[in-house]
């Protein structure tokens, strides 16, 4: 199935893909007639270059939903609904009877929208996107490709809680900063039926915008965040230290389903800031 879509929006345009689903990055204001381009998509973590254009723009998304076996962890895979690459900051998903919404948000279908402030988001070092999301399976041997349990999900009893699509995506192929670095993140929750507690153990947050609100003042140095089922937030913050820092839901035995992940940041030692003990 082939979905095509466009949206008349004022100085739009930043495509940002993550596991699952696109997410549009648009700055609001309707337009009449404009030039039209086509999004651009990247691959989670990534996130494309910032929006730079300023006149009006007619920004044409398609999407084309799929179905497919990929790795869940590595003991097993899974068959994925989608539409292509995903990711987000605002969290969207389908809206239908048969099969029901509950069913597609556990299979994969979503995705995120963020929608910049008018003047854009303030120039950082290093932006990244991890969506959290959950899976209900049938029990299975390794090497089997499990099968969704619909009860399971009526149960709220995930077998996976992942980042990015998969148990261990992020340490396989973990994020990567140098000292001194400022971070802009954009956490999804896609659920579908947990909140999240995200934290990263080593590391607290300058700035917090809650539920994906980016034009109210943010909350400042929290350690951790509650992003809803269906929601998401932004944080940002500065590393000062070399180490591996660990993305986390601090609902914190969901790492032996998968929640974990990795930022690694090289630089020289601050021993005015840590040392640790020997």
């Amino acid at each position: 199935m082939s979905i095509s879509f466009s949206r008349n929006v004022r100085n739009a345009g930043l495509i940002s893909a993550l596991v699952m689903a696109p997410c549009l990055a648009i700055t609001p204001g309707l337009v009449s007639a404009a030039e039209t381009i086509k999004a651009v998509v990247t691959t989670a973590p990534n996130v494309p270059p910032p929006i730079t254009r300023t006149a009006p723009a007619n920004i044409v998304v398609e999407l084309e939903a799929h179905e497919w076996v990929g790795n869940l962890s590595d003991d097993n895979k899974y068959k994925f609904w989608g539409f292509g690459p995903a990711g987000g900051t605002g969290t969207v998903h389908c809206a239908t009877a048969s099969p029901s919404i509950p069913e597609h948000i556990a299979n994969g279908m979503y995705g995120g929208i963020l929608v910049e402030p008018v003047g854009g988001l303030k120039k950082v070092d290093k932006e990244f996107y991890v969506v959290q999301s959950e899976f209900y399976t049938k029990p299975g041997k390794k090497g089997d490709t499990l099968e969704f349990s619909f009860d399971n999900g009526l149960a709220e009893s995930p077998s996976h809680v992942v980042f990015n699509g998969m148990a261990g995506a992020l340490v396989k192929n973990p994020l990567t900063a140098k000292v001194g670095d400022t971070i802009r993140m954009f956490y999804v929750n896609a659920g579908p039926n947990h909140v999240a507690s995200w934290h990263i153990i080593g590391e607290i947050f300058d700035r917090v915008y809650p539920e994906g609100s980016l034009i109210t003042p943010p909350l400042q140095n929290l350690q951790t965040t509650v992003v809803p089922a269906g929601g998401s937030s932004m944080a940002e913050f500065k590393v000062e230290v070399p180490g591996t820092y660990i993305n986390v839901d601090h609902s914190i035995f969901r790492i032996a389903k998968g929640a974990v992940g990795l930022l690694k940041v090289e630089g020289p030692e601050q021993p005015d800031i840590y040392k640790g003990l020997k």
